[in-house]
């Protein structure tokens, strides 16, 4: 389809064509022409950025590129409060002018086409942004490339390109290019667009178990609706274990899904979160979300990405009520998985009294006093060692996870924020107790069995002894020459307390430091210490 000058189809990109549409473009189109099936959109290019730029005149006649340099040139980018409303003006200017009619007659033919493929004049699409310079990481736009859910129409089409574009020139952007060195002339920006995927079931995939870490195990989550709910843990997903190769389906743990997340059925953008019993029917709640088929189908997409990028995936997933087939969202590499946790069943004895079951979220066992909270607001209750129960924990109570000797939760799954942050910890959990907030109570004593999903009763003696004996049994192991790559590999800093497993990696490096996690952990203003 090469009748465009500014527009590249994803059937037509590969992950070499990083230079023109950016990172995420490349690699849709890297995944599309994989077989791999993915939402079809296109990419509004990077010199379709460059052309409106350098073409676009203002009404005194000077051209926006070089208006646009100018006021970098008269920015001084250490002085914040500058540097925020000179970038600001820049970026009010991008989405103020025009778009240029040669490009924009080429993302409505574009755009017309992709809904024809549906047979609608119009269909929802998501518009993100994708840097493109090759020698500027995208970890330097980390939070400001902006994406655009449920977009509909030509108008709001070429009206959110603009707003990407203008996600260029962000203060954070800005001021790391500058500090960098790099030329704000070179730095371009593609935006793709996608059709959205009007889910009926969706949900997240391990092609590993992240729990066992038995790469012979595919993990599927699956809840109703858009997949929001299963990555918020706002919902306890069904969870299905698939064995690879044979695709046995080994495991199967049907919810109880209370909500579910819809696009607004109001204003028809946007999403709300709504009752499953009201909007399905009461039957559909503890109704199984994916037929033995189509976890099989998930499955076996999941295996050929796994082969694809030669590693381990962490996989967005979702079902199209629209066509009815099978997407995939995102892909990514999974980053937790260790040597194979091992998971011989304990001999029961008198003293080990099953108070709650749940899903094994992380493995190991952990024994405490127990501490309910709701709020992040409470999160001070929990002290060192305590065992930390709620509903379903948040960014917030992070904090009071890293003093925990254990987790335990009403709701989620194993893809949750509970199960996710407590295995990057090394601490065990358990969630979707679905009664954990009421059987447990302030002040009891408990042991949580993170493999095996089980809370006892009391401080269960033999199975800490056991864990403890584990852990001082523990070594890394380094074998062979060190893998060494052209690119360097470097590890983000955020949590202190696993600094030393970090460095334990053979990383190249700190890439990223997350100063404001240690920060909000020593629970002072810095402007205390600096007054002090």
């Amino acid at each position: 389809m090469s009748e465009y000058k500014f527009i590249k189809w994803f059937e037509d990109l590969r992950k070499t064509d990083v230079p023109l549409v950016g990172g995420k473009g490349a690699n849709l189109g890297e995944m599309t022409n994989a077989g791999i099936p993915v939402p079809p959109g296109f990419c509004v290019t990077a010199e379709a950025y460059k052309y409106f730029v350098e073409n676009v005149k203002l009404e005194d006649g000077t051209v926006l590129q070089d208006w646009i340099m100018g006021v970098i040139a008269e920015t001084n980018v250490d002085d914040s409060k500058q540097l925020q409303e000179n970038t600001a003006k820049i970026r009010q200017k991008i989405i103020e002018l025009p778009m240029l009619p040669e490009i924009a007659q080429e993302i409505e033919d574009a755009y017309k086409k992709l809904s024809a493929r549906y047979n609608k004049d119009a269909v929802y699409v998501a518009v993100r942004s994708s840097a493109t310079a090759e020698d500027l990481p995208e970890a330097s736009f980390a939070g400001q490339q902006e994406t655009y859910l449920d977009v509909y129409g030509v108008d709001d089409v070429i009206d959110k390109v603009k707003k990407c574009w203008a996600s260029l020139w962000t203060a954070r952007a800005t001021f790391y290019r500058a500090k960098q060195g790099f030329d704000h002339s070179k730095v371009y920006l593609s935006a793709v667009v996608q059709k959205m995927v009007n889910s009926e079931t969706s949900g997240v995939m391990f092609t590993a178990n992240p729990v066992t870490n038995d790469r012979s195990e595919i993990m599927i989550n699956a809840a109703w609706g858009l997949g929001e709910a299963v990555v918020s843990g706002s919902v306890s997903p069904d969870e299905y274990i698939v064995e690879k190769g044979t695709w046995k389906i080994k495991e199967k743990y049907i919810a109880k899904k209370e909500v579910m997340v819809v696009r607004n059925p109001e204003t028809g953008k946007g999403t709300v979160y709504v009752k499953v019993a009201d909007h399905l029917g009461p039957e559909w709640v503890e109704k199984q979300v994916l037929t033995e088929e189509q976890i099989i189908e998930v499955a076996k997409i999941g295996a050929k990405i796994e082969e694809h990028y030669g590693w381990p995936q962490d996989i967005e997933w979702a079902y199209d009520k629209d066509d009815g087939k099978l997407y995939i969202v995102q892909s990514r590499p999974i980053t937790t998985l260790k040597d194979e946790v091992k998971t011989e069943e304990a001999e029961m004895t008198e003293e080990m009294n099953v108070l709650l079951k749940g899903l094994g979220a992380s493995p190991g066992v952990g024994a405490g006093k127990v501490v309910v909270i709701f709020e992040a607001s409470e999160i001070d209750k929990v002290k060192e060692g305590d065992v930390l129960v709620t509903t379903m924990t948040n960014p917030d109570m992070v904090p009071a996870m890293k003093r925990a000797s254990a987790i335990v939760t009403d709701e989620g799954g194993r893809t949750c924020h509970a199960a996710i942050v407590s295995r990057e910890l090394g601490i065990p959990a358990v969630v979707g107790t679905k009664e954990a907030t009421k059987v447990l109570k302030d002040g009891m004593l408990v042991t949580v069995d993170g493999t095996r999903g089980v809370v006892y009763e009391g401080i269960v003696k033999s199975l800490v002894k056991k864990e403890e004996e584990e852990k001082a049994g523990g070594q890394v192991v380094v074998a062979g020459a060190p893998l060494v790559t052209a690119t360097e590999v470097k590890v983000n800093v955020s949590m202190p307390e696993v600094a030393e497993r970090a460095a334990a990696t053979g990383a190249d490096g700190v890439g990223l430091l997350r100063a404001e996690h240690m920060i909000l952990g020593i629970g002072a203003h810095p402007i205390k210490f600096i007054r002090e």
